[in-house]
């Protein structure tokens, strides 16, 4: 398709929007419940919080950009690997391997930065999906014992990674959304565990409000 083509096609996908309804921009502001895991790790599910703003530009009926700025909390817990320990016995003239173990408890704090498009199935019910740019400004890891904690470290400064989710809208500007959130870079670093990059995976479950009627 050359260059001619895609350009009669975009005026013609414009043209159609126009048709469906007048183009009209809203802020907003969401927030809910973040319920985290780091992947290719053992650890488990972190509960913790999102909270943002937005600006809904919508071009019809059908489509609406939404750009988000999030603060978002992140991370994962539970028991981890921490190596081995080997005991020499003496009387069998031997050694012991232990294999040891401890609880991690690692907080990653993002400002992210989504480009949320919107589909609208109906009047109320809507489709979510877009990229998304985190950085990390804060990270916070506890490990019990202690001494093993200069092992564990946050991964990459920046996150990228795509969301996606369904939403619910009422007419007072009130909506219920459930999204997922996908990370693509390296997340959370386990000196004792070499298997590869831990991802963030996010599923989140809020409320958002867009002003004016």
């Amino acid at each position: 398709m050359n260059i001619k083509n895609l350009a009669i096609i975009a005026l013609l996908f414009f043209a159609f929007l126009s048709t469906q309804a007048q183009v009209t921009f809203r802020p907003g502001i969401n927030a809910g419940v973040n319920i985290s895991k780091i992947t290719d790790t053992d650890l488990g599910n972190k509960t913790d919080f999102y909270i943002g703003a937005f600006g809904a530009l919508k071009l019809g009926k059908v489509y609406t950009l939404q750009p988000e700025l999030t603060y978002s909390r992140q991370g994962g817990k539970g028991n981890a690997s921490m190596g081995t320990t080997s005991t020499y016995i003496p009387e069998t003239n031997s050694y012991v391997t232990t294999y040891d173990s401890g609880s991690v408890n690692a907080s990653l704090q993002y400002i992210s930065a989504l480009t949320i498009n919107k589909f609208n199935f109906t009047e109320s019910i809507y489709a979510l999906a877009g990229p998304f740019a985190d950085i990390l400004i804060a990270d916070d890891i506890k490990v019990d014992p202690k001494n093993k904690e200069h092992n564990f470290n946050k991964g990459d400064d920046i996150d990228l990674g795509i969301i996606a989710g369904l939403g619910y809208s009422l007419k007072n500007g009130i909506a219920f959304e459930a999204r997922v959130k996908k990370g693509f870079t390296n997340a959370f670093i386990n000196y004792y565990d070499e298997s590869g990059d831990s991802n963030n995976l996010v599923f989140q479950f809020g409320a958002a409000y867009t002003f004016g009627k």
